[in-house]
Order: structure tokens, then sequence, then C-alpha cells
């Protein structure tokens, strides 16, 4: 730098000087550069930097300072070169400059080494001359030779020797006419480039290397003035700096520094030769470089560009290996290589850098084998540890292997394909090829060995199902992107997953429906119909069979393999038979409705006596056998609720499960690993002219309405049998065979409603919320059959006069507003539509007698007639009816016509208390449930007035010899 004409001054020189702006330099006659433009502290300042950079002592520096400018004084800018240098300062540095002797030991070593280093390459290097020099150098190398035999003379005698040598060869004709004594052009440029790299690594931070220092652009400047010395061009300078910044990433990975290096490599790439003989010189400076065990002399700048060339083609032989963490660098590494080019073999058995073109064979052939063998080496990797992670995690082998290729694909179609692609469009066809081979070669053996649904199967098929679907749409995707015919007719062979999966998945589903019918039958015959909690009022074995039912379905929809709609209706299946099984169960070993109604009584007519006479007893249905107790049992009302909790639990979550069932199966649908609908046959569904959306909403509908209207009429057989329970059976004793006994006044409604409010209460207390007006409706339709019983089926103890039948209306309104509730309760409108039969039967009572008599004879003329009965008005003219009205009334005229028409005993001969001899039903309550509108006789039991009144004689007849 001193000869390059900046000031230097020694330390003892600055201080004398302070004051002053500028010291007086050594100034070259050539290339006299003024550096009056930075700050005079801050010129020193950078030195300084350099010198601690170069680590230097203070003490040191300040010898070589002062002998440079020694040396400076009686030599010239266009005569001195790095050997003259080193020859002055070792002629002027003695050991006593130093601090200690090692330092001076290093120093002149390094002396020494400049010294050979051009020796080597000058041209020439076998003459004398040459000889003795290396000889000379020896010598002063060798620290007892030099410093202990060698006299002060004997050693500026050898140095003088070696400078005629080195001006002699400094002062050789120049070459490619290059002017005479441009040693710099000439010997020894190797070494001048050689010392510039090191000044330029010298910009980085000693602490952390990735990092410039912060002056590094003010240091860059003073290196510059290094030019002219070191013969350094700025085409020149911007390959070396290109070159120490790509050397400094290769060491520290920075991002930034190969950023920078590219910049300056593009700038050097389109940089124009100024000076064409330079140039011309700088070609023919031969670098040595190796590839594929090829050795090639180049130029300063090929060699260069070939060794950057040479790491990114080390690099990209593996490209995921190198940069799957650091994506950006890939793309900048492809540039660098679009700089460079890429090297190759050429016939001649030299290294070649071929520049990217997209049709050249070559470049293609590059590029394919990049891929190829980055593909083949990442997937050896990923094969080669699967063994491990898949004992460590518990999963087959081939499933891990399919994700992680798929991740592998993905990294190669999101990373490098999109860069890949400028100068090679067929990338990512090959890259999915390959990776379609590698596992598929594995799978195909493990395939054949499937025969039924395992963990390992399903995690396996999925897996593969999904890297073979995701393969084969990049590369359609990427055929018809770049348009790439000539791959586009020829699709990748799918895995045979579908038809492997099908088979077996619906093997899987029979297997569940066999396990859901035992878990159901098992959960069943636990079941004491209880409460599961208070807040949970189901029985604890539909919540197990749901549980198992939906289990069952997350399985399904969790194996994520391809499905079809057989799949879909196989499932539907299982769901529908479990169900289905499990509602029949629950409605199944309950009493029956007949079994709860009261026995029939004798149909009598009213009579009033005094003379005591021995009285028949009125028999009474009662359980004959085993097996009506444990109905009976079963039936009771708390049983029944939870069952009816039980009923409404299925139908809601029913609903749920469906509506589950349909977005799962949307989902499915909806994935790309499934096939499309489109493609997929209908031959299992109902009807061949459904579309397919409609054959699945078919199913569905089909399978779930069919739950819920079960469902729905057991709640209404559960209903009913709750309300008979109630009313006929359980407030039998309390209510119905007291109600109206003796005498209306004395027996009234409202001495037994406490009864209904206290059992009301206890049910409500037991539903769900949702069923208890259902159950509170079918409680008042009981109630209301047995009022109508009490009236027309009560049998000896109950007569009803014209005075009665006031009281018996205000009962039946005072059992209507019971039932509403003051608004609270069931809906006026639904209580009087219900109330309408017995409001019609209530209003025959209030009929004279001699009109119900006359309604009862015309019945049995249309009876004798074929013809069916029917009402006139709102008072119905049936003749079971009418005879039950007739033996009710407290009339003697009624009692006069039915013992002459019919000859029915007297009420009076049978006794109020019921006997439990026997178990005779009554058939005419039956039929009053029925809720007929109209009560007639089957064709076969159409007959005659006469017949009509055998058939009630013979009744009575057999009722009279039972009593007795």
């Amino acid at each position: 730098m001193v000869f390059s004409g900046i000031e230097l001054h020694t330390a003892c020189d600055r201080k004398k000087e302070k004051n002053s702006k500028f010291f007086s330099g050594i100034k070259g006659k050539k290339n006299k550069i003024h550096f009056q433009s930075q700050p005079h502290e801050r010129h020193f300042e950078l030195i300084d930097i350099i010198r601690s950079r170069m680590q230097i002592s203070e003490a040191k520096d300040a010898c070589i300072r002062k002998k440079l400018i020694e040396l400076a004084a009686t030599k010239t800018c266009r005569q001195i070169n790095i050997p003259q240098i080193s020859l002055g300062l070792l002629g002027g540095i003695h050991e006593s400059d130093f601090l200690n002797e090692k330092h001076y030991f290093q120093w002149r070593k390094r002396q020494v080494n400049l010294l050979e280093e051009f020796i080597s390459s000058s041209p020439n290097h076998g003459t004398n001359e040459h000889h003795m020099v290396r000889s000379s150098l020896l010598k002063i190398r060798d620290p007892k030779e030099w410093d202990v035999k060698m006299s002060p003379s004997d050693r500026t005698e050898v140095l003088y020797a070696i400078r005629l040598v080195v001006l002699g060869l400094s002062s050789l004709p120049g070459e490619v006419g290059l002017e005479t004594g441009t040693s710099d052009w000439t010997v020894g440029y190797q070494l001048n480039i050689r010392i510039y790299e090191k000044l330029l690594f010298g910009m980085f931070d000693i602490l952390d290397e990735s990092q410039l220092i912060e002056e590094a652009e003010e240091i860059l400047d003073l290196i510059k003035m290094t030019w002219p010395t070191l013969g350094i061009t700025q085409k020149i300078h911007d390959a070396m700096h290109g070159w120490v910044l790509f050397r400094q990433f290769v060491g520290t990975h920075e991002p930034s520094l190969l950023e920078h290096s590219i910049l300056k490599l593009q700038r050097f790439v389109s940089a124009e030769d100024h000076d064409r003989k330079k140039e011309q010189y700088i070609d023919r400076l031969e670098c040595s470089q190796r590839y594929n065990g090829v050795e090639t002399k180049l130029s300063l700048v090929e060699s260069i560009l070939c060794s950057i060339s040479i790491w990114c083609d080390s690099r990209l032989q593996d490209y995921h290996l190198h940069f799957s963490k650091e994506p950006d660098i890939f793309g900048r590494v492809m540039m660098l290589v679009s700089l460079t080019g890429v090297p190759i073999i050429n016939d001649s058995e030299e290294i070649k850098l071929l520049k990217l073109n997209a049709s050249d064979g070559n470049v293609i052939l590059k590029f394919s084998t990049y891929v190829e063998r980055s593909i083949e080496a990442a997937y050896t990797r990923v094969a080669s540890t699967i063994n491990l992670e898949s004992k460590l995690a518990k999963t087959h082998g081939l499933a891990l292997l399919a994700n992680e290729l798929n991740l592998l694909a993905k990294r190669e179609f999101s990373i490098f394909y999109p860069v890949m692609r400028n100068w090679y469009p067929e990338a990512g066809a090959v890259s999915a090829t390959k990776l379609k081979k590698y596992y598929g070669e594995r799978l195909q053996p493990y395939l054949a060995e499937v025969s039924y649904l395992t963990e390992d199967v399903r995690s396996v098929l999925s897996a593969a199902n999904a890297l073979d679907y995701d393969l084969s749409e990049l590369y359609t995707s990427i055929c018809e992107e770049n348009k790439l015919n000539h791959l586009s007719n020829h699709t990748l062979d799918r895995y045979q997953i579908e038809e492997v999966a099908g088979p077996v998945i619906l093997d899987w589903i029979i297997a569940q429906h066999s396990r859901i019918l035992q878990w159901t039958e098992r959960q069943l015959d636990l079941e004491k119909w209880e409460a599961l909690s208070f807040q949970q009022r189901q029985a604890p074995s539909v919540v197990e069979v749901f549980r198992i039912v939906e289990e069952t379905v997350d399985q399904f929809f969790g194996w994520n393999l391809p499905m079809n709609i057989t799949h879909l209706q196989a499932l539907l299946s299982v769901i529908f038979h479990s169900l289905d099984t499990y509602l029949s169960k629950v409605s199944n070993g309950l009493v029956e409705k007949k079994d709860l109604l009261p026995s029939a009584p004798p149909l009598t007519r009213y009579t009033e006596t005094v003379i005591p006479i021995i009285k028949r007893k009125v028999v009474e249905n009662t359980p004959t056998d085993n097996g009506m107790n444990d109905k009976l049992t079963a039936s009771t009302i708390s049983k029944l609720c939870i069952r009816l909790n039980t009923l409404q639990y299925i139908k809601k979550n029913s609903g749920i499960l469906e509506d589950s069932l349909r977005k799962s199966w949307a989902l499915v649908r909806s994935s790309k690993y499934q096939r499309s609908a489109v493609d997929e046959p209908l031959q299992n569904t109902v009807t061949d002219c459904l579309t397919y959306d409609e054959a699945v909403d078919e199913l569905f509908s089909t399978t779930f309405n069919s739950i819920r209207d079960t469902s729905t009429n057991a709640i209404g057989t559960i209903c009913d049998l709750i309300g008979l329970r109630m009313v006929f059976w359980d407030l039998r004793d309390k209510v119905l065979s007291c109600l109206y006994c003796g005498n209306v006044e004395s027996a009234r409604l409202d001495k037994f409603l406490f009864h209904f409010d206290t059992v009301l209460n206890r049910i409500c207390g037991l539903l769900d919320e949702s069923l208890r007006d259902l159950v509170a409706l079918s409680v008042y339709r009981a109630s209301m059959d047995a009022f109508v019983w009490v009236l027309l089926d009560g049998g000896p103890s109950r007569a009803f006069s014209e005075a009665d039948v006031s009281l018996l209306e205000d009962d039946f309104t005072m059992l209507k507003e019971f039932f509403i509730a003051d608004g609270e309760g069931l809906p006026r409108s639904l209580v009087e539509k219900e109330a309408e039969f017995a409001a019609q039967i209530l209003q025959l009572f209030s009929l004279k007698t001699d009109t119900v008599i006359q309604m009862l004879l015309n019945s049995s003329q249309r009876i004798s007639s074929g013809l069916h009965a029917h009402r006139h008005g709102r008072i119905p003219d049936d003749a079971y009816i009418l005879i039950r009205v007739l033996c009710h009334k407290k009339d003697r005229e009624a009692s006069k016509f039915l013992k002459r028409q019919y000859q029915l005993p007297m009420s009076s001969e049978y006794d109020d208390t019921p006997s439990k001899d026997s178990a005779v039903g009554s058939t005419f309550m039956s039929d009053i449930l029925e809720r007929s509108s109209s009560f007639h006789w089957t064709e076969k039991g159409q007959k005659s007035l006469s017949s009509f009144k055998k058939k009630i004689q013979e009744a009575t007849s057999e009722l009279r010899h039972g009593a007795w």
C-alpha cells in the first residue's frame, strides 16, 4: 500500500505532526493517488484495523512501517514488486527489532515463503540462477546457518544475489504485447492473486466469520489501492471478490454471503474486456482443476467458475440432503449454476462448463441425473431407518415409508421443482415416477398377502393410497402444465388399493354386526330398567349400545380407505339391525292391554229388594301363571317410564347419529383419495334410476326413518300402557272399584282425584320432559275409558237415576278440568276432542228410557237386516252400548224391558265384592278402547234380533252358573 501512494507514517512521526492535516507520502511517478477525501484520523484508524486483522503487534508494525518508508525512499513504484519488498525487509529488519526470537523466525519464514512462491511461478525455473536462489533461501530459513555461521556481509551478499535474479525476472520482455518490464503482469502474478485473496478474506469478522466487519467497505477501498502493484483489474476483482464470498458462504452457510457472491459474479460475467492484452495474459495463467478423476489446466477465471460449478454439482447430486432445510439457498445455488454452467467431461477427457440451455441434450441429461440421484439417495436414507422407526412408533414400516415418501414428494414439488422446471420441465414427472416405482416394489408383495383388516393393514393401505393418489395427481398436473405430450399419454400405474381394501372392509363390517348384536343382547339381559342418573333418565343399556355403534362408525370412517356406496349400505344395515333389535326388546315382554282390564261383569237389570237372598260373587280377572306375573313386574309404572325415556333417547340420538354419518360420508366422498361418484357403480342401490346423491339420501332416509317410526310407535304403545296400568290396575281398588259404587252421591269423583295427582306427580318425576304431555294424554284417555267403563260396564253395584245425571256431568267436567289444569296441562281443544265419546255415552243416560229402548230395537233391526250400526247426530246407537245403558239405568221401565226381552237377572242377586275365582276379561271394554267411531258386527256375526237375544241370554246363563 506504501508503493500504491498511500501516506504512511510511523507512530513517532504521527506524534510530531499530529496537528498536520496530511503527511508527505511516498508518491509513485506513474500512479500517484491522493487520499485526501478521508479524514486524517480515520485514515490511520483503518490502517490500524488492517494491522490488527493481520495479527501484527504494534512494535512489529512500527518496525515494518519504518523499513518500508526507508525502502520506498530509494525505489520507484514502477520497479517495486512483492519479492523486492520482501528482500528489502529481510535486509533491514533483524532479530533485535522483535520482542522475542520466535516472532522473528515466524516473520522471516513468511518472507522466504513469498520468495519461493515467486521463483516457482517464474519461467525457466530449472536454470542455475533458480538453483542458486533456492539454496540461498534455504540458508535464510535455517536459523543456525543465517544467524550464527554467516556474517552480516555474507548475509548482505546473499540478499544482493537474490535481488539481482528478482530484478532480472522482473525485467523480462512482456507477453501478448504487454510493455516490457511490467512485472506485475508477468512473473509472479499467481503470488499476487493469492495475496489479494488473503486481503479480501481479511474483511470478515474473526469472531463470526459469517459477518463482514463494520469497516469492510472502507477497508475495501484501501485494498483497491494495491491494484497497480498486484496487477488487479475490476474484472479480476469481481471474480476474486465473488470467489472469496462464495468460499466464506461454504464455510459458514450464511445466505447473505451467497447472495453477495452472486451479485459480484453476475457483474464479472457481464463485464466487457477493456484491455484485451491484459485479459489474454490472465487467461494464459494456468490453474489445475480435478473433476470425476479428470485433471485439466484452466485459466484463472475459468478455474474460479469451475470450482464453484463443481461444488454446486456435488450438492445437486443430492439436493434433498443439502437444501431441504434451506430452500432459499437452493434457488440461489441454481442461480450460481446459471452463471457458471454445469461441469461435464467432454470427448477429449477435459473439464468443460456447459451454459444452461433447456434444449441442450447434455444439459437435460445432467439435470435428469441430478433429479434421479437425489430422489434415489433420499429414498435410500428414508428406507434405511424405517425398520427402527417402525419399532419405536409401533406402526407398520410400509405405512411409515409411504408417509415419509409423501413428505419427500411434497418437498420435491414445493421447493425444488419450481426452480428446476426452468431448465428441466420433466423434473417433476421423473420424481413422481421414481418414487412410485421404489415404493411399489415394496408394496406389491404385501398386498398379495392381505386377507383381513387389521390396524397394520389399515395403516398401510391408507398411507399407500394417499401416496398413490398424490403422486399420480402431481404427475398429471405437471404434464398438463408443461404440455409434456410425450409423457401425458402414459399415466402412472395405480396401486391396487381399492381392489384389496373393498372386500376386507365388508368383511370387517360383517364382523362388527355380529359383535354389536352380541353386545346388545348382553346389555339387555343385564338391564333392570332403572334410570342411569337423575339427569340421565334413560336406561344404561341404550347408552352402551349407542357407544359401541358410534365407536364402530368412528372406526369405519377412521380407516381412511377407498370406500363406495356398498360399504355405506353395509354400515347402515349394521346400525339399523342393532337399533331395531334393541327397540324390539324394549317393547317385548310387557303385559298386554287386555290383561289390565277389569273382568266382564254380568249383565243385570236394576232392582230394589229388601228380602234377604244368597248373593252371587262378581268374578275378577287375575294372573293365572308365572309368565303373566313376570310381565306385570316388567310393566310397572316406573319401568315403563324408563323404557319411554329410552325410546325417546333412541329417537333423539338416532337423528344426531344420522347427521354425523351424513357429514362423515360427505367428507369421505369429498376427500381427494376417493373415487369420483361419477365412476362409482350403483348396482347395489335401491333403484338404478337414481343418481348417486339420490341413492345415498335414499339409504340414509330409509334406515333412520324406519328407526324413528319404530321408536314413535313403541312410544305410543308404552304411553297407552302407562295410562291403562295406572288407571285400570294400580288405581283399580282405590278409584275404579269405588267410583259411584252403591250410589253416586256418596262416591263422587272428587274423593278420588288426589290419587291421580299423586301418581301423575311421580310419573312426571321419572319422565323426560319431552314425554310428559304424551303420558298425560295417555292417562287422560285411560281416565275417560274408565269413566265410560263405570257407566257401561260397572256391574250390578252401579245404577244411575235421572237425578244422578247432573252429578255425573259435573264429575265429567271436573275430570276434564283436572287435566287442563288451568291452562298448564293439556290443551282444552285436545281434552274436548278426546272426551267426545264419553260425552255421547253420558248423553244417553239423560234420555228417556223409552227413547233408549226404541234406539235398541232400531239397532237390532238393522243388525237383522245386515246393516251396520250408525250414529244419529251425536248419540251412538250400537246395540251393545244401548243394552248396557239400560242395564245401568235406575229405572223400573228399563228393568221390565230387560227382564221381558233378555231375561236378565236382578242386580240385587250379586254381591258388591268381586271374586277372584276365574279370569274372564272384558271383551266389551277392549272394543271400547279401540275407539271405533261406530261399533258394528262383523259379517259373520250379523244375526237377527232373536239370535241377538239368544246370545245375550246364553252369556247371562254362563255367568249365572259360573257364579254358583
